[in-house]
């Protein structure tokens, strides 16, 4: 499997190209967001690592650049900086996972094959799903045209389940996915968040779109009305 590394710490790409490359990737290294965009149009990738911090751009820029190119290879983003607005700008770009350094690379390398696995996923910047619009670039969403006011955490909470419509989604996975790890699995912040979100979509007639599955967690519903 071919895998891009972006990295402009020598030291760590070079203990990253040698892990993964004894896992079994094809790594191609690189230290800039310019001789990435190179790597990226060179040809097919199976998965990126990317650093946040890059001499000459950030990873959520090349993030967006990768996803306007309509490159859907999974990226994950590697960062020392893992508080909730840096996560939910990480997926907002169009990465699809988020490790905090320090990491062990045994997770590295688990949450990549489970990427690959995965396989690429088309992620638009603008994403319409009945009456909502999300526009990523902008982390704006709408109901029929008219804004929703969101803090970061409440857009977080509904990208999650703008991009899984219909699923159930447990407490653990949105905890894991919307907000910091510091959270236990006990936390009650998701369903305080859902209350916020349904008071802010209630004025649209939405508030019911998001549905308790008792014992287990949430959906979001789209339905004809939805």
């Amino acid at each position: 499997m071919k895998l891009l590394v972006v990295e402009d710490d020598r030291r760590l790409l070079g203990l990253l190209d040698r892990g993964l490359s004894r896992a079994g990737w094809t790594v191609t290294r690189t230290e800039t967001a310019l001789q990435a965009q190179d790597e990226v149009l060179a040809g097919h990738l199976d998965a990126v690592v990317c650093d946040v911090m890059l001499p000459d751009s950030s990873g959520f820029e090349l993030c967006r650049w990768i996803r306007e190119q309509e490159i859907w290879a999974p990226i994950l983003l590697l960062t020392a900086r893992t508080g909730v607005s840096d996560r939910v700008e990480g997926l907002n770009s169009g990465a699809d996972d988020y490790l905090g350094k320090p990491f062990a690379f045994e997770e590295l390398d688990a949450r990549l094959r489970a990427l690959a696995r995965r396989g690429p996923v088309e992620r638009p910047t603008s994403l319409t799903v009945g009456r909502f619009t999300l526009d990523q670039a902008r982390q704006t969403v709408s109901i029929d045209g008219q804004r929703l006011e969101l803090t970061a955490r409440e857009f977080g909470l509904l990208h999650t389940f703008l991009r899984h419509p219909g699923q159930l989604l447990t407490r653990s996975e949105l905890l894991d996915r919307v907000w910091e790890s510091s959270y236990d699995a006990g936390s009650n912040v998701v369903d305080v968040y859902i209350r916020y979100l349904r008071r802010k979509l209630a004025p649209f007639g939405a508030a019911d779109c998001l549905v308790t599955v008792r014992g287990r967690g949430y959906l979001l519903e789209i339905g004809e009305d939805a």
